[in-house]
């Protein structure tokens, strides 16, 4: 049955027979009630509820209420657990769609702590939500899988991190001396992941609180402390399959899980991905699940740095031109070349002349004997008061 069918007919069930016999049972209703009965209906909690009655000691609270309790905590968007109880004390009819007939038999905040500790420890959030999805998109084809993760803020004290040991030496670059054993570098994680079973792999992630600091989409850096929330999600904003991890952990060290988590509840096409995954790992691990990989990639340093200097450099030049410190020597060679030489003052008893002076040595054609000669001639006679040699051209 589709995803589409499935709301369908519980819609149907749920106005056509729910609403009225809630409402003659608990009382009037209201849009946070009538919300909450669908959440209650569709997710079906009560299911997954692991119960032991008649173990020694004294017999739990009733699992089925604090599960349904917690349900209606998200549901209203209650921010504490005391929160919930003082809602529960007042609120007749929260309280009966929960499952608790009478304010007494709200337990304390105790409790609530004890049941979310246990609920924690089975994943019973995670096995309904699995449930779900593979209900509704058994037969279902989804075209793409948009992966990302998003930043989960918690009123909780960080973990400090374990100082790491000290590390070696950093050795000199170039090719090692005779005889001396170049360690490896350690593989990271995402090499490591490729060996790797899927609980392999979710053990090898933290899972504590820690603080986180990403980019976020104008370009500034923010920082939180808690967790960080992976989500796959398909097309429809449907959430395929969520890992909760530490704030610090990068959002690539996360995809192949993911992908393995998601590849076996659904079957899809695409998968989308922002720069942060690419990675050569991440594409291999896409393109052997049938899927065809579709991410971002990531601008290189050098580039980017170059790019700016080219417009940088752009700019500057208009700015030249606008001002008129920036002209082509193109014209100025040009009118220099068709400026006539100025006659240069000869000695006194002497013809002025405007030949231009060359040199005899570095001309690049050999001239005759007779045109020499009189080159020579003529050069004596020139410079006879000038107390150095000169040569002019006649």
């Amino acid at each position: 049955m589709s995803l589409r069918e499935t709301l369908t007919n519980t819609w149907n069930h749920i106005q056509g027979f729910l609403f009225p016999m809630l409402r003659e049972e608990v009382g009037p209703l209201t849009a946070q009630h009538e919300r909450l009965i669908i959440v209650l209906d569709v997710a079906r909690i009560e299911a997954f509820v692991q119960m032991w009655p008649g173990l020694p000691g004294r017999p739990l609270e009733d699992r089925h209420a604090l599960a349904r309790a917690f349900v209606a905590k998200a549901v209203l968007d209650l921010p504490t657990t005391s929160g919930l109880i003082e809602r529960l004390a007042v609120d007749a009819v929260l309280r009966r769609l929960c499952g608790f007939e009478r304010a007494s038999e709200v337990p304390s905040e105790s409790t609530f702590s004890r049941a979310f500790a246990d609920f924690a420890a089975s994943a019973l959030p995670s096995r309904v939500h699995e449930a779900l999805i593979k209900k509704t998109h058994k037969d279902r084809l989804v075209g793409h899988i948009a992966r990302d993760a998003t930043a989960i803020v918690a009123r909780e004290k960080p973990v400090r991190a374990v100082p790491a040991a000290p590390a070696a030496p950093k050795r000199k670059r170039g090719r090692p001396k005779k005889g001396e054993v170049v360690a490896k570098p350690a593989p990271r994680r995402l090499e490591r992941q490729a060996s790797m079973t899927l609980a392999e792999m979710l053990a090898d992630l933290p899972t504590c609180c820690d603080v986180g600091t990403k980019r976020n989409a104008k370009g500034h850096t923010t920082s939180w402390i808690g967790y960080k929330l992976h989500i796959d999600t398909a097309d429809g904003d449907v959430p395929i399959a969520c890992l909760l991890t530490s704030a610090s952990v990068h959002d690539s060290q996360v995809a192949l899980p993911l992908a393995t988590i998601t590849a076996g509840r659904v079957t899809n096409l695409y998968d989308l991905m922002d720069s942060a995954y690419d990675a050569p790992e991440i594409s291999a691990k896409s393109r052997s699940l049938g899927h065809v990989p579709i991410i971002e990639a990531t601008a290189s340093p050098i580039s980017t740095t170059s790019w700016t200097a080219l417009m940088m450099r752009r700019k500057s030049r208009k700015r030249a031109a606008r001002s008129g410190m920036f002209q082509s020597s193109r014209p100025i060679r040009a009118a220099a070349a068709r400026r006539k030489p100025r006659p240069k003052p000869a000695p006194k008893g002497l013809p002025a002349t405007n030949s231009p002076r060359i040199s005899v040595t570095t001309s690049a054609v050999r001239p005759s004997a007779s045109t020499a000669t009189s080159r020579i001639i003529a050069a004596a006679t020139t410079c006879a008061c000038a107390g150095r040699p000169r040569y002019s051209a006649i």
